[in-house]
């Protein structure tokens, strides 16, 4: 190969940019690299995890799934497939929920506020609340704690 043909599978120094290079430079080591994936095999987990847990509530359940899935892409072909995946049936099923009528929304809705509510139920805080309340009731404690 010439000097002046390219590879187009390797980036070049310019295109890296600054983390590019730094990641470049730990690639070299084996036990820095190692260290490093292993970083961020957990991070990355630990995000999706909380994520995966987040979904049913109200806010950025899948944003923070996604990220988890980001994290996880930047080290590992297998975490790039799956977010590639499920992005595109997240895109799917939004864009199917955007065309439902009022029924179907409304039962999300309600089925979104039952989870919350057992799941409040179940970890306990409703017989907190009603304890710093002055409102002690046995049905509002946890069955599990």
């Amino acid at each position: 190969m010439s000097e002046q043909e390219v590879r187009l599978d390797q980036p070049t120094d310019e295109s890296r940019g600054r983390w590019g290079q730094w990641r470049a430079r730990i690639a070299q080591r084996r036990t820095a690299n190692l260290v490093y994936r292993i970083a961020v095999g957990v991070i990355g987990t630990l995000v999706l995890a909380a994520g995966i847990v987040a979904i049913p509530y109200p806010g950025p359940g899948w944003l923070i799934v996604f990220a988890g899935l980001g994290i996880l892409a930047s080290e590992f072909a297998w975490a790039h497939r799956v977010l590639s995946f499920v992005r595109e049936r997240y895109d799917r099923f939004m864009e199917w929920f955007g065309r439902q009528g009022a029924i179907v929304k409304t039962l999300s809705l309600v089925l979104t506020f039952a989870v919350v509510v057992l799941t409040l139920w179940l970890l306990g805080t409703f017989g907190l609340i009603g304890g710093w309340l002055g409102f002690e009731q046995d049905w509002l404690g946890s069955p599990i704690f």
